[in-house]
C-alpha cells in the first residue's frame, strides 16, 4: 500500500468519521450526563460493532447484504426500532439532576447501546463493502490492506469519540437549567428519530 493512497483514504474517512450520525449524537448524549471519560469509552462498543464489519468486508461476506432484500429489511427495521426507543426515553427523560440519576447506565450498558445502534444500521455495512475496498490494490496482500485501513478508521472513529464527547460536555454546562436540559434531550430524540426515519427509507444502493 503506497503512501498516496493513504493520503486520499485519510481525509476521506475522517469525514466520514466525524459526519454527525447516529453514534456520534449518542456519545455527545452520554458525555453530557456521564462525562467525557464514560462517552469514549463507551465508544469501545462501537468499535467493537466496526471490527465486525470490517471483518465481514474483508471476507466478502458482506455482499449477502447486497444481494439479500429480505435481511437489509430486518436489520434496518431492527436499527430504526433501537433508534425509535432511544429518542423515546431521551424525550421522555426528566431534566432534573435527581432524575437522571434514578436509573444510571454503567460502562457496559453505555457500550452496549453503542454496540447496537451500530449494529443495527446496515448502512454501515455498506460503507465499510463499498469505501473500503476503494484503496485495496488488488495485486498486493488484500487481508494485510484491510488491517491497515480498519485499524486506520478505527483510530479515526475514535477521534470522533472523543470529539463529540468533548461537544457534550461542553453542552453540559451550557444547559445548566432544567429547562435547558429538556431542550436538549428532545433536540437530541427529534434527531435520532430522523435518523431512524432515514433508516426505514434507505435503499440497498
Amino acid at each position: 500500500m503506497d503512501s498516496m493512497t493513504l493520503l486520499f483514504f485519510v481525509p476521506a474517512c475522517f469525514a466520514l468519521n466525524m459526519a454527525p450520525g447516529p453514534n456520534n449524537l449518542l456519545s455527545m448524549s452520554n458525555a453530557k450526563r456521564y462525562g467525557v471519560r464514560m462517552a469514549c469509552l463507551a465508544g469501545i462498543g462501537r468499535l467493537a460493532a466496526f471490527v465486525v464489519m470490517i471483518t465481514f468486508a474483508a471476507s466478502g461476506l458482506a455482499t449477502v447484504l447486497h444481494t439479500s432484500e429480505k435481511l437489509f429489511l430486518v436489520i434496518k427495521v431492527l436499527g430504526a426500532g433501537y433508534l425509535f426507543w432511544l429518542a423515546f426515553q431521551l424525550w421522555n427523560a426528566e431534566s432534573g439532576d435527581e432524575a437522571m440519576a434514578t436509573r444510571p447506565l454503567g460502562l457496559w450498558g453505555l457500550a452496549r447501546q453503542e454496540f447496537l445502534l451500530a449494529a443495527g444500521n446496515p448502512k454501515a455495512i455498506l460503507i465499510f463493502t463499498a469505501f473500503l475496498p476503494q484503496f485495496v490494490a488488488p495485486g498486493g496482500n488484500v487481508a494485510v490492506q484491510f488491517l491497515i485501513l480498519g485499524a486506520l478508521f478505527l483510530a479515526l472513529e475514535w477521534v470522533a469519540i472523543a470529539g463529540y464527547a468533548c461537544f457534550g460536555a461542553f453542552l453540559r454546562h451550557w444547559f445548566s437549567r432544567p429547562a435547558m436540559r429538556r431542550l436538549f434531550n428532545r433536540t437530541c430524540a427529534s434527531l435520532l428519530t430522523s435518523a431512524g426515519v432515514g433508516l426505514l427509507v434507505a435503499r440497498r444502493e
